[in-house]
């Protein structure tokens, strides 16, 4: 039994697959983006998800055959990553597992595993991908000042084009109303009280604005409509880097998929489409994240699984 957790933004996704590729069970928490509350709050988390994922399965935790745990900012902070490699060998009491970036989740699940690259632009954004036994990483770089094309990025600056369609330095568009609704303003300055005081400028109640950035856009709003097409340019922008450092032949389409809940929109979607050149296979996503990494798990024990043979046989709990 093959464990695969996701540690997105957002939540944290988990499962377990057999040997067969069968789902046989999914859990979710909250998430252990760890950076605004602080490490105490990942062991908990895990904890809590394995115990569900191992209960509905019917299994006991030692049980699990190896385990990948995609965890947001991974690798980004050198001194904290021996203490998050130490976690999951409390909770499983075995040594059967590897920790890494989430990153490697969206890029196993979008693309079965195999030799390609993959975007994320969910929360943050970021893409990795893999080539003859080669590993890459582009973007990352924090909602401070890197994460382009993400909801948070989406977010900021619908907010900023909010204020400037609110002062009249950009004509106003219906990102107003549906940013109005959306904070609950009495008054339009309100919004730095419920950004910036009530909010404490969290990360992912921030990102969450996307939504509304892409709501004014399929309103007909021009700006909405151009930071979301924007954000698909800076999404593609990191596929072009990562085919030169992965070093794909040139005559070679490389595989490219994406994750995340960025993609959902329309416009990101298309406006990466139509960034692409022809030298790239575009492919939807297979899995999800949680279960790619279920997937990465089971190449690391040494019995890789095809993207065909993941299934479910039951109607799991989400």
């Amino acid at each position: 039994m093959f464990l695969g957790v996701d540690g997105g933004g957002t939540k944290t996704a988990f499962c377990l697959v057999g040997l067969d590729g069968r789902v046989v069970a999914e859990a979710r928490t909250a998430s252990v983006y760890y950076l605004s509350e602080g490490l105490q709050i990942v062991e908990p988390l895990l904890r809590q998800g394995i115990g569900e994922v191992c209960e509905a399965a019917g299994i006991a935790v030692p049980d699990i055959t190896h385990a990948f745990f995609g965890l947001p900012a991974y690798g980004e902070i050198s001194a904290d990553v021996p203490v998050l490699d130490a976690i999951p060998a409390r909770i499983l009491g075995t040594g059967n597992y590897r920790c890494g970036n989430d990153m490697i989740c969206g890029w196993a699940g979008s693309l079965g595993a195999i030799d390609g690259i993959n975007v994320v632009a969910g929360t943050g954004s970021i893409a990795y991908g893999e080539h003859q036994g080669r590993q890459w990483r582009g973007g990352g770089w924090s909602e401070l000042f890197g994460d382009e094309g993400s909801g948070y990025w989406v977010a900021i600056q619908g907010l900023n084009a909010f204020s400037r369609m609110v002062d009249g330095r950009l004509p106003a568009g219906p990102l107003v109303g549906e940013m109005r609704q959306a904070l609950g303003l009495a008054a339009d300055f309100d919004a730095i009280d419920v950004v910036v005081n009530r909010w404490h400028g969290d990360r992912g109640r921030i990102a969450s604005l996307s939504k509304v950035v892409a709501q004014a856009a399929d309103a007909g709003d021009a700006v909405a409509t151009g930071v979301l097409r924007e954000a698909g340019r800076e999404l593609a922008l990191l596929v072009d880097v990562g085919r030169v450092a992965l070093e794909f032949e040139a005559a070679q389409r490389v595989p490219v998929s994406y994750s995340g809940g960025m993609f959902g929109s329309a416009h990101v979607l298309s406006s990466f489409r139509d960034a692409l050149s022809l030298e790239y296979d575009l492919r939807a996503p297979l899995l999800e994240p949680h279960i790619g990494a279920a997937l990465y798990a089971a190449r690391l024990h040494g019995h890789p699984l095809r993207a065909e043979q993941v299934h479910s046989t039951a109607s799991l709990p989400h």
